[in-house]
């Protein structure tokens, strides 16, 4: 049994000072909070900050930042601080803390649209199978870490991405995954997108001999577009490159587009690697 998205972030409203928050261990990775639902509640208690006094609501986020400082276990508490309010913008910090402290802190920027004569995002996804075609990433109920029960993750080429086939004959540290949320009402908003956008693996793992652990140190977001229509089916197509990986950190370059191939994401990590 798993625990809906929706259901972890209601709690944010049914607790505005965002006290007491419970998750479910079906949300882990290893010792931890799944590093996404840890960015969505930064997300979604930052939007309700932002909203605060502004008719009309928060205006789209546009920008993050998230450091995950140390492991989110136990009861969780969000706080949230304005640190500046403008004319277009809204620049909000939103810390998670948990049973050891500061878990994991935002960084988020909020922007009102303008009127630009530029338009241009032709950043084009790579081809891929239709996700209807393609297998599931963990083939059997258990498989991966906890979290990824909640997600339909699936490589886009139909190709198992840690089976001895896909390391002979591509050996680079590039993935390619179809993901989307179980939660039929987890949405199209921000907090959806940021969870989503954390579900692959690190592409470092494409290099490791054996399994061992890894960890994200910190993560930078671009939200590019707004929320797509209603009608999608909530595929998500997301790749991810590690760049650079030496002394035990890898560095990493993500994109996330809708089915349709319209860019919704760009963002970078450094990922810890203890291999």
């Amino acid at each position: 049994m798993t625990t809906p998205f929706t259901t972890l972030l209601a709690q944010l409203a049914d607790r505005p000072d965002g006290s007491s928050l419970t998750v479910t261990d079906d949300w882990t990775q290893g010792r931890t909070l799944f590093g996404g639902i840890s960015a969505a509640f930064c997300v979604a208690a930052g939007e309700r900050t932002a909203a605060e006094d502004r008719e009309g609501g928060a205006p789209p986020l546009r920008s993050a930042q998230f450091a995950f400082v140390g492991p989110a276990s136990g009861p969780l508490k969000v706080s949230t601080e304005v640190l500046r309010r403008g004319k277009s913008t809204v620049f909000v910090q939103a810390d998670v803390h948990g049973e050891a402290g500061l878990a994991t802190r935002g960084l988020l920027t909020f922007g009102a649209g303008r009127a630009s004569a530029i338009d241009d995002e032709d950043y084009p996804a790579p081809p891929t199978l239709n996700p209807d075609d393609c297998p599931p990433l963990h083939g059997k109920a258990g498989q991966g870490p906890g979290f990824v029960a909640n997600f339909d993750i699936r490589p886009a080429n139909g190709q198992a991405i840690f089976s001895r086939e896909a390391r002979e004959t591509d050996n680079r540290p590039d993935l390619l995954l179809w993901a989307r949320h179980r939660d039929p009402d987890a949405g199209m908003g921000a907090a959806a997108l940021i969870a989503l956008a954390d579900t692959p693996p690190p592409a470092a793992i494409r290099l490791m001999k054996a399994s061992a652990p890894i960890s994200t140190m910190t993560w930078m977001v671009d939200i590019l577009s707004p929320p797509p229509l209603a009608d999608d089916r909530g595929w998500r197509l997301l790749q991810s490159t590690a760049q650079i990986t030496r002394d035990g950190y890898s560095s990493q370059s993500m994109t996330l587009w809708d089915e349709a191939g319209r860019p919704l994401v760009i963002g970078r990590q450094n990922i810890a690697v203890f291999a």
